[in-house]
């Protein structure tokens, strides 16, 4: 068996439940950043997370084998089940995020698909012997589709991939072990966004589409085709009860039957059994959720999950049920299959749960405490008071704990986009489509739902607070039906709005602020068309805009914040913009690519606005407006764009490298 390199993981703690895992911060570090101007402090926190994170898991034979999410180097666990012991493990080292997960007819080479957020160059899909496993895994094929989401393996061991790079429709790959050649089968729907779902027999490939991601405009919906394998042709075999659902979610081949999922949108998702010899046969159920996946198949039943938990469907009577079991939330699943006459799963939380679904009965085990490698993961929103930093990941939210340098991990389903911690409590956005959460250390062991909001409207991106009216308000991406909307909320009395498109039909809001009761929305288009950097003012609780401002940029607006009567801002390339709220017109624009070339944050802390990159913290003078640089070269491990955020002493806090760090800043101005 391969070795697992042991792990430094600090103290552990119990969090709030069973198994959950909390690392306690060694002795915080105080040092001065390099090239840090004269007035600055820089107090290095520790590691932002720590956690195996994980996003894909597939069983074979008596092992589990589990692909790392957002983890640097990218790695493959297998976790034994007879001895619940993570007992092998190989390197990627390429790409942030596995993925995909395939085994062979034999179940001695198991393949893995990467996603990374920028083509290097080299394999994306790797393959490895599961007979010798001190063999790392080696890359043995490369798709012109930067991010491999699926996979599916023949009969004749063929190997075929899925998945998808922005601005571009997503093709069916072939890997052939025999030739190592690598081909692209071509593009069945040339207006599809991504392509999540494959499966093979001996004569048919299916390739499931959509847009998951990047929907709105002129994007397809749902979309199943099947792909002659000796012909070389693609027939559309949509079920046209799922046409309207953003996209295909999952198909798996079961005997004579094919098995196809989708994700739901305005509609809830639904499940399809089709007759493999006849596909214009099938039966379809709906479910109560908003996505239907990790299908697998025992018999006559299916088991598969949704976000709100597992479940049973017959395939003879088309009835569906919650499967009911003594364990904890099973958050977001990334694995589901059968083992014996039992369920195996594994969670985004870090665990695996078998489940015996004829008793109930489950055995549940934290992956980190059976020995998978706990490290530091990229992180996205930031919230802080004068007691606890928040930090947000994959399935987690790192709680630092400023008096004792403590760090527990809390479960929150889905990723932390952006949060804001009021009077003590922890605010946050949650994606995907998961609303607003809340989390009181001093009444609630763990994090909690307190507003749902149209399924839709699924990605926040930003949360502030306006004072005036006391609410929270949310700038949003509609990922499946483009444009967005601002959310509202109001911590005292639960009353909550949303207004859907409050820029236009095409720009979602990517940055809110606000000032004397008003809130300032930037919008932004992630798509090559329509209108983009558009500034408006809205009247929260009216519902209505006040004003808006055409912005001189190409891209769109970043982040906002407000200092006064000033309005700053930045674009998605680094377009620097101050607009002055009394006159309603724009006063300065700078051009700052080369110091914040992407996505950016801001925020106003003790008179000065501050304004982070993916590589650097910098502040603008409040008379000149002239940047200069607070923390260079911080080079921040960001997965979904650079936070930064102020604690109600004015001390900011944000990354360098994976380390959470606080920055006290006095520029004397």
């Amino acid at each position: 068996m391969a070795s697992i390199p042991s792990i430094d993981r600090r103290q552990l703690l119990r969090a709030g439940g069973a198994l959950g895992l909390a690392a306690a911060a060694s002795p915080l570090l105080a040092a001065p950043a390099q090239a840090a101007p004269a007035g600055t402090t820089v107090t290095d926190l520790g590691p932002a997370i720590e956690q195996f994170a994980l996003m894909s898991g597939l069983l074979v034979g008596d092992t589990v084998y589990i692909g790392s999410r957002n983890l640097t180097p990218t790695q493959v666990i297998g976790f034994h089940l007879p001895s619940r012991r993570v007992r092998t493990r190989t390197v990627l080292g390429t790409g942030h995020s596995v993925q995909a997960l395939a085994a062979d007819p034999a179940g001695r080479y198991l393949y893995a698909g990467i996603l990374t957020k920028a083509d290097e160059g080299g394999p994306n899909l790797f393959r490895w012997d599961l007979t010798t496993p001190d063999v790392p895994a080696v890359g043995v094929g490369r798709t012109e589709d930067r991010d491999i989401r699926e996979l599916a393996v023949a009969p004749d061991g063929t190997v075929y991939a899925v998945g998808g790079v922005p601005g571009k429709a997503p093709a069916l790959w072939r890997y052939d072990p025999r030739s190592g050649v690598t081909a692209n089968l071509g593009v069945p729907d040339p207006r599809a966004t991504l392509a999540r779902a494959v499966a093979a027999t001996d004569t048919t490939v299916f390739f499931g589409a959509g847009s998951t991601l990047g929907g709105g405009g002129g994007a397809s919906r749902a979309s199943l085709y099947a792909y002659d394998r000796a012909a070389g042709t693609f027939t559309d075999v949509t079920p046209p009860e799922m046409e309207k659902d953003p996209s295909v979610r999952e198909i798996a081949v079961a005997g004579d039957r094919l098995l196809v999922s989708s994700a739901g949108s305005t509609e809830p998702a639904k499940l399809a059994v089709m007759d493999l010899a006849d596909l214009s046969s099938y039966t379809l159920a709906r479910s109560g959720d908003h996505v239907v996946k990790n299908l697998t198949v025992s018999g006559d039943l299916v088991r598969f999950v949704t976000e709100s938990g597992l479940y049973s469907h017959a395939m003879s009577t088309g009835v569906s049920e919650r499967v009911v079991f003594d364990g904890p939330d099973l958050g977001e699943v990334w694995g589901l299959d059968h083992s014996g006459g039992g369920l195996v799963l594994v969670s985004g939380y870090g665990f695996v749960a078998e489940i015996d679904p004829a008793t109930g009965a489950s055995v549940v085990t934290d992956l980190g405490a059976a020995g998978a490698p706990v490290m530091p993961q990229t992180v996205m929103g930031i919230a802080a008071d004068r007691r606890h930093v928040y930090v947000g990941g994959n399935n987690v939210i790192a709680r630092h704990d400023l008096r004792t340098g403590t760090v527990v991990n809390l479960r929150a389903p889905g990723e932390a986009k952006d949060a804001e911690v009021l009077d003590g409590v922890l605010y946050t956005g949650q994606y995907s489509a998961q609303g607003i959460w809340a989390y009181d250390p001093r009444t609630r062991p763990q994090p909690y739902r307190i507003a749902e909001f149209p399924s839709e409207q699924n990605r926040p991106l930003d949360v502030c607070h306006d004072p005036v009216n006391d609410l929270l308000l949310v700038g949003v991406q509609s990922d499946t039906e483009g444009g967005g909307s601002l959310w509202t909320f109001s911590p005292a009395t639960g009353e909550k709005s949303v207004h859907v498109n409050p820029v236009d039909d095409l720009q979602l809001v990517r940055a809110v602020a606000t000032r004397d009761g008003v809130a300032y929305l930037g919008g932004d288009n992630p798509t090559a068309q329509g209108t983009r950097g558009t500034l408006v003012a809205f009247d929260p609780v009216a519902g209505r805009e006040l004003w808006r401002v055409d912005l001189p940029f190409a891209t769109g607006v970043a982040a906002l914040a407000v200092r006064r009567r000033h309005l700053y801002g930045l674009t998605r390339r680094g377009g620097f913009f101050v607009v002055d709220l009394r006159r309603r017109t724009l006063i300065h624009t700078a051009d700052h690519r080369a110091l914040c070339p992407g996505f950016a944050a801001m925020v106003t802390s003790r008179g000065v606005v501050y304004g982070v990159s993916d590589t650097d913290l910098f502040r603008f003078h409040p008379e000149t407006f002239a940047v200069s640089t607070v923390l260079p070269a911080a080079d921040g491990a960001w997965y979904s764009g650079p936070h930064v955020n102020a604690d109600s002493r004015g001390r900011l806090y944000t990354m360098r490298g994976h380390h959470l760090v606080r920055v006290d800043d006095r520029p004397g101005f």
